[in-house]
């Protein structure tokens, strides 16, 4: 059955009372969090890599003083450069040979412990009850405001209260599940990544419409060079990411942040897919790292005899249009054509630009919506609202059984290892199968595909070169297109492979004229338009080729038959 893109319900505050929230009791006591964390990661370091320690170091030091040499952030701490040149001389000072191999221990563990202080000190932001609720007023007034006043496309509409943002964000999916499952252990939630404005959506969505307590998330370290960003993402749980430091220290204690943080019962959210989708497409192969941090976290808390799970649920970001598609395009045929493309300038963090796109994106009837997927365990199990585990078969899971050892519950780094690569699976399997598909996404999908069947002999790179005022879509043959890309949607949403909204259901010429308008509400150069002769155009190929990635890996191209005789078109296309 297709998907209904309105908002049934918006559900109450779980816990009403903030300071009963995990994320604000972890806070209450950040130094000691900070400790645990600095701990835990000296002693997995030493684990992991006790006997060549000092290779470590040294390879750490050498990255960092690349880093600081050349990428420097505003953000970065004033004295990066001596403290890195300090720990540099101080490593060099340790002793070499077998008879000093203790006294070099020492000199390593020293500085192990200045560096990973020093990065958790980094990691570990804070959260503030006073600045969430200002946070969650602001937005809601900010949003509603904008949205009714670019409806209206009158600054006299400004503090009418016709529409909501509630009304724009629409959550779909098993939402009862999902808030019993966060009253009943840890959520992890992964969505898929396409936009800056990620976070900030489903922040929103899942306080004010889910009325979910609040989950912490990674922010760019980037995003804190902005002085309001930065003052209010601090005081909100979200974690500091910098993805320029890859060295081994670095990444082990984010981890330990990540899991001890799932073990004090955080809520989180992790973008699996490591960044943005820079093609349009769907995630397919996931980041690990902080998601094998949900697998030990389970194993942890079992050996601390505690049956609390580990929740993860998918979760699918449904834009027409995407703020940065422009920019995160050129990146992906930069690396995938090299030099045929230029790259332009990424401006998505300017303030200006967001309510510019949030403007035109109110002032059309447009909406994104959230598809929560089904619930699996760290397994990759499904669960039930209870929170238990099963199998693909149907039967019941004890995850507990699988981390036991010859001793009972113990760590097997490769086997927990496996066990991570399997989750990614489920979850990209997820994200297919619980992905809404939206008549932007058809018409773009339909139109890119005519473009291809035009121009057989191009390839992709010859064809997106094509002058754009030169190519005309024959408008029936998209329209016969769409036709039978409906009818294979429906065939497999009915197999539970896919979701399809209601807006890609029924006429398929409304259907085009729905998908056109909004795939235009924010680009200056539109994905596709009607010309002033009633002719079908793209006026930038690579946008087009963007929003029709979101529909590759279901096998849709091999379904349609162009049309051999132009046929009759509508009058009602002809003059859209």
């Amino acid at each position: 059955m297709p998907v209904k893109t309105v908002n049934e319900r918006i559900y109450p505050q779980i816990w009403p009372d903030i300071e009963a929230w995990p994320i604000h009791q972890v806070h209450q006591r950040r130094a000691e969090f900070v400790s645990e964390i600095e701990a835990f990661t000296t002693q997995r370091l030493l684990d992991k890599h006790g006997h060549r320690l000092g290779d470590i170091l040294a390879r750490t030091i050498y990255m960092e003083r690349i880093r600081v040499k050349e990428e420097p952030w505003k953000v970065d701490p004033p004295n990066e450069r001596q403290f890195w040149r300090k720990l540099y001389k101080r490593l060099a000072s340790a002793p070499v040979g077998e008879e000093h191999l203790d006294e070099a221990m020492a000199i390593y563990e020293e500085i192990m412990e200045l560096i990973v202080h020093r990065y958790a000190e980094e990691i570990v932001a804070t959260f503030k009850k006073g600045t969430f609720e200002f946070a969650r007023k602001f937005l809601t007034v900010f949003f509603n405001r904008l949205l009714n006043t670019a409806a209206a496309r009158n600054l006299k509409r400004l503090y009418s209260r016709k529409h909501k943002l509630s009304d724009k964000l629409i959550c779909v999916g098993e939402l009862e599940k999902l808030r019993s499952l966060v009253q009943r252990g840890t959520v992890v939630i992964v969505p898929t990544h396409f936009s800056n404005l990620d976070s900030i959506l489903i922040g929103y969505a899942l306080d004010q419409i889910l009325g979910l307590p609040a989950f912490s998330y990674g922010a760019g370290l980037n995003l804190y060079n902005s002085g309001y960003a930065a003052y209010f993402m601090n005081r909100l749980g979200a974690y500091r990411v910098d993805r320029r430091k890859k060295n081994p220290v670095y990444l082990e204690t984010l981890k330990s942040m990540s899991n001890l943080a799932l073990q004090h019962n955080v809520h989180s959210i992790f973008f699996p897919g490591g960044t943005r989708s820079r093609s349009g497409e769907l995630e397919r192969k996931l980041k690990l790292g902080l998601l094998g941090t949900a697998v030990e976290a389970q194993r942890h808390l079992y050996q601390q005899g505690k049956d609390r799970k580990i929740f993860v649920v998918p979760l699918i970001l449904g834009y027409h249009v995407v703020l940065e598609a422009k920019f995160l395009i050129e990146q992906h045929l930069m690396r995938t054509g090299r030099e045929r493309y230029f790259r332009t300038g990424d401006q998505s963090y300017s303030f200006r630009r967001w309510v510019s796109f949030l403007w035109n994106f109110f002032a059309e009837s447009s909406e994104v919506v959230l598809s929560f997927g089904k619930p699996l365990d760290v397994l990759g199990n499904f669960v039930d609202e209870q929170g238990q585990s099963y199998d693909r078969q149907g039967r019941l899971v004890d995850v507990a059984e699988y981390f036991m050892g010859a001793k009972g519950i113990d760590a097997h780094l490769q086997r927990e290892h496996e066990y991570t690569k399997v989750l990614a699976e489920r979850i990209v399997e997820r994200f297919h199968k619980d992905n809404v598909v939206l008549d932007s996404h058809l018409v773009a999908f339909a139109a890119f595909r005519l473009l291809l069947h035009l121009h057989p002999r191009l390839d992709l790179y010859q064809l997106l070169r094509l002058p754009e005022d030169e190519v005309e879509l024959p408008v029936y043959q998209v329209v016969h297109a769409i036709t039978q890309l409906q009818q294979r949607l429906l065939e497999l949403e009915a197999q539970g492979k896919v979701k399809v909204a209601e807006s890609c259901v029924g006429d398929p010429e409304k259907v085009l004229r729905r998908g056109i308008k909004k795939l235009g509400v924010y680009h200056v150069h539109k994905p596709l338009v009607f010309n002033r002769e009633g002719a079908l155009v793209s006026q930038d190929f690579s946008l087009l080729y963007f929003y029709h990635n979101r529909l590759l890996h279901y096998g849709l191209e091999e379904d349609i038959q162009w049309l051999v005789e132009p046929q009759q078109q509508s009058p009602v296309i002809q003059h859209a």
